[in-house]
């Protein structure tokens, strides 16, 4: 019977299309993005160097500013005109030097102290470039600090910075005026203002954008007004957290990379943020993105038209090929496909026409086997049955043995007690005839039948009847509980209580000779087939039993092994086992028992259940110690 014919659900040639991009695309899109990442490393480096190097190049302006500054304030301190100028209060003639001065320098400020540090002279620069007072601050009401004078006491000349409450930052030169005789007759003080023209010019002779700020992260000037949106502390954190490292910003949609670098003045800190544009290289990388694509374009359409050309090759052989395959009938004549060439595919189609010459044969006699396989099925079957009924009867022949010989001791004595009961209750009826015919002969008639010993032994005789049947119902009812034939299926049950059925079963055989030892813990219900986990703990304990050969111990204990499971162990001091025989304990048709006491299934099936329960059992045995039968069992079965 032929085959529907199928079609693929994914060409071979959509398949090799998508490999050969993927060798093609994959290795390129590495190596390109891999020459990117270097390259944006390489341009980052080299802006980062740069940017140290604009670093650098501020902090040697501001020392020669500096340098200059100090110089310049230390000449005019030590002007002997200006020393006589205050000296005599001659504070007009000394504002004139003073513009003088200014006129011929940089400094944007120049204030002049007496000696209780009142401002005298209030010099400042135009922004047009011309010297002008300011009339206001010289009316007598600025002082210098009492604290300042006291930091300033011990230097001639100190280097200060000033944050303006405008946003500018001022770099402050400060000197003593002494006479010749070390008295101080005033000060001096000489201010450098870096602000908006002064970041403009660092703008435009090292090409790059820059914020100064202080120490507490308050931006001061910056070269452009998208500086100054960022938050106060912004560049300040930068900082703190990428000390010497590159960071990005946008000015005006263009990347920029930032560096902040502390600079001092006077051994006062105060930073600036140096960026320069990143906009050059984002069009390199844009150009060098823009001829991947290009590349991966050009190889994808090289590959379609390949891939064409190969299919043309290759795949109609192969679907000719495929379409007989899907037509093989096996019940008929192989039908054999033409050769077609000398390479690959011509073997290939040679060694399928063997291959469909070689199935036909197999299978003829694969038919031929199976025909066998199901007789001896049938054989193995019903020999299995029997094995498995011959092993349920010895393990019942030998628990009859045991219940009946429980049950024979106290029928035993019920059956004994009946005859003195038998006499005592004629004794009594004779006595009550004779009470009601001859009242008199009633004290001797008592005496002769002894009717106070009676008395005396007939509660006795009752009390060993009632033990007697009360250990018969114990003995039927632990015989019930251990079967459980009425709960085969899945079902909540306390496990101790299968534990004590199957001991109370065993009474018989355990007699004074073994002591049973129990230690249980407390545990929740466990969901089970109670009978087939009976017939576990009563292979096991009857083992254990024949284990023990005079006298020695059962040691039975359960605890809750974690939260889904439980154990049971049992553990007897009885002859132990060898290695070779535990390797083979759970062997279907394994005894070291005699001939005819065991059909060696019982350990076979007990293992069997403990699996069928999702549970595990280990033995733990050494030779003349004993044995120990650990088995885990969940909680929660789910049938």
């Amino acid at each position: 019977m032929k085959s529907t014919i199928r079609r693929p659900r994914k060409s071979l040639r959509t398949i090799l299309m998508m490999w050969l991009l993927l060798f093609a695309i994959v290795p390129l899109a590495f190596v390109t993005g891999y020459s990117l990442v270097k390259y944006e490393q390489a341009i980052d480096q080299e802006l980062v160097q740069r940017l140290l190097g604009n670093g650098r190049e501020i902090q040697v302006i501001l020392q020669e500013l500096n340098k200059e500054l100090a110089l310049r304030n230390l000449r005019h301190a030590e002007d002997k005109t200006i020393i006589y100028f205050i000296s005599s209060n001659a504070y007009g003639a000394a504002r004139d030097l003073a513009m003088k001065w200014m006129r011929e320098h940089f400094t944007n400020r120049l204030s002049i102290f007496n000696r209780e540090g009142q401002l005298e002279v209030a010099l400042y620069r135009e922004s047009g470039g011309d010297v002008a007072r300011q009339e206001k601050l010289e009316s007598g009401d600025v002082y210098l600090s009492e604290k300042f004078l006291s930091e300033s006491a011990a230097q001639q000349q100190r280097a200060i910075i000033d944050f303006t409450k405008d946003g500018n930052l001022d770099l402050i030169m400060f000197s003593k005026i002494t006479t010749s005789g070390g008295i101080i007759v005033g000060y001096i003080e000489e201010i450098l203002r870096i602000d908006k023209s002064f970041i403009q010019g660092l703008k435009r002779r090292l090409n790059i954008e820059a914020v100064f700020f202080s120490n507490e992260g308050s931006q001061l000037v910056s070269s452009h007004d998208d500086l100054k949106h960022y938050r106060q502390g912004f560049f300040l954190e930068k900082y703190s957290k990428q000390n010497d490292q590159l960071f990005g910003l946008n000015i005006r949609d263009n990347p920029y990379g930032f560096m902040v670098q502390a600079l001092e003045w006077g051994g006062e800190k105060f930073y600036v943020a140096v960026g320069a544009s990143k906009q050059a290289s984002k069009n390199v990388l844009k150009n060098i993105n823009y001829a991947f694509f290009t590349v991966v374009g050009a190889t994808v359409i090289l590959l379609i038209i390949l891939s064409f050309i190969f299919s043309k090759i290759m795949l109609q052989p192969l679907n000719a090929l495929v379409e007989l395959v899907q037509n093989v009938d096996f019940n008929s004549p192989p039908a054999m496909s033409p050769h077609v060439s000398d390479n690959e595919l011509g073997i290939l189609t040679d060694s399928f026409n063997e291959m469909v010459s070689r199935v036909h044969n197999a299978q003829n006699e694969l038919k031929e086997n199976i025909k066998k396989l199901e007789s001896a099925n049938v054989e193995i079957r019903e020999t299995q049955a029997k094995l498995v009924h011959t092993a349920k009867m010895a393990s019942l022949g030998q628990l009859v043995a045991g219940v009946a010989h429980e049950l024979n001791n106290p029928i035993g004595y019920i059956f004994s007690n009946m005859t003195h009961l038998r006499e005592y209750s004629q004794r009594l009826i004779t006595l009550v005839n004779t009470a009601e015919k001859d009242v008199g002969s009633l004290p001797k008639q008592k005496e002769k039948l002894e009717f106070d010993y009676i008395v005396g032994d007939l509660p006795k005789l009752i009390k060993s009847c009632e033990d007697g049947a009360r250990r018969t119902r114990d003995i039927v009812l632990g015989l019930r509980n251990f079967s459980r034939l009425e709960e085969a299926k899945l079902k909540e049950v306390d496990i101790h209580e299968g534990i004590d059925s199957t001991l109370a079963l065993l009474a018989g055989e355990l007699k004074s000779r073994i002591k049973v030892h129990k230690s249980y813990s407390e545990l929740p219900l466990i969901s089970c087939y109670p009978s087939q986990l009976n017939q576990v703990f009563m292979n096991i304990l009857s083992n254990a039993i024949h284990a023990i050969k005079d006298s020695g111990d059962i040691f039975i204990s359960t605890r809750k092994s974690d939260e889904k499971h439980i154990e049971i162990s049992i553990r007897d001091t009885g002859s132990g086992m060898p290695e070779e025989t535990k390797e083979k304990l759970f062997d279907p048709f394994f005894t070291t028992k005699e001939v005819n006491r065991g059909t060696g299934l019982g350990m076979s099936i007990t293992y069997g259940v403990v699996k069928k329960h999702n549970g595990d059992i280990v033995v733990k045995s050494q030779l003349g110690k004993g044995s120990e039968f650990i088995i885990t069992l969940p909680i929660q079965l789910i049938s």
